[in-house]
């Protein structure tokens, strides 16, 4: 038995297979097309040259940048704009021929590091994307929470907490609202930051360099920057007061954020004690597209029924 995921990024596509043992068997990449038409082919072909490389069917889970409507079926928030508002999951199906499972891309996240990652045996886990954009999951139980409404863990759209006089009303978010955590936090937020302060337009990996040489305005962006995931993990760690948050993304890279964390987050939590543990993802990149794939938990006899309809 194999289990294929797909991590649909911004720039790439790619397509892997766990075998029950959770180990890689085979992983390929493709560009993102740009087009839907051309996006529901790649996905179908990266899975016909899985199964056909190694001889046998699997099920299939999508990692996606963005959601589907309970309401409607169609996609939405996502980044890879042709998607919003198509059916995506339903002609994909119908596509490959086969039911799959898809769900937010952070949310793969959180799931693949609660199996078998750097949150396992966590009662409650919440992982977080920080990248070009800023994303969120939450894991309670081993289970993956999608909420009533689907857009759980969706952390990258609030706004930011206890804000200072010259952080309102905050940039204009493509998603409507001003001065979401997304403006704030990502990657692209550091970079954001640090031009509208010094007038220079550097990327994230230059800012963090200058920072451990001591570059004062690196090291004032910085600064600025854990006190902003400090103040939006301390409202996340009031509401659900996880054991683990789990980082992923770009940023999730740079250690000294979980030297400094902890204690811009004890400034505001409502709690005289911080126990939630602040690590790096154990996958890496791999998180996404192991996610994917562990969206399918099936028992052996409807995993053998479910793929025999394949055949």
């Amino acid at each position: 038995m194999i289990q294929i995921g797909i991590d649909f990024g911004g720039t790439k596509i790619e397509a892997a297979a766990l075998n029950v043992a959770g180990d890689f068997v085979k992983r390929i990449r493709a560009g993102n097309p740009g087009s839907y038409d051309a996006a529901l082919a790649i996905v179908r072909d990266l899975v016909q040259r899985i199964e056909t490389e190694l001889g046998e069917h699997g099920t299939v889970g999508l990692g996606v940048p963005g959601s589907i409507s309970p309401s409607t079926g169609v996609m939405r928030n996502a980044n890879s704009v042709y998607l919003n508002g198509r059916p995506f999951r339903e002609d994909l199906e119908k596509t490959l021929g086969r039911p799959i499972r898809m769900v937010n891309d952070a949310n793969c996240l959180a799931l693949s590091e609660s199996v078998d990652g750097a949150a396992k045996g966590a009662n409650v886990a919440f992982a977080v994307i920080l990248g070009t954009g800023c994303g969120g999951g939450l894991v309670v139980g081993g289970k993956l929470i999608e909420g009533a409404s689907g857009v759980a863990g969706e952390w990258g759209h609030m706004p930011l907490p206890w804000p200072a006089p010259e952080e309102l009303p905050g940039p204009t978010c493509w998603c409507g609202q001003s001065g979401c955590l997304e403006y704030w936090i990502s990657g692209t937020g550091l970079q954001r930051d640090y031009g509208e302060a010094t007038g220079e337009s550097l990327a994230s990996e230059r800012i963090i360099a200058d920072y451990r040489s001591g570059r004062p305005e690196a090291v004032a962006a910085f600064k600025r920057y854990i006190d902003r995931l400090g103040r939006a993990i301390a409202v996340l760690c009031n509401i659900v007061d996880p054991d683990v948050v789990v980082m992923g993304g770009g940023l999730s890279n740079v250690d000294e954020i979980y030297e400094l964390l902890p204690a811009a987050v004890a400034k505001r939590i409502f709690s005289d004690v911080i126990r939630t543990k602040f690590v790096k993802a154990r996958w890496g990149d791999s998180s996404g597209v192991r996610g994917a794939a562990r969206l399918w938990p099936l028992p052996a006899n409807e995993t053998k029924a479910l793929l025999a309809k394949v055949r």
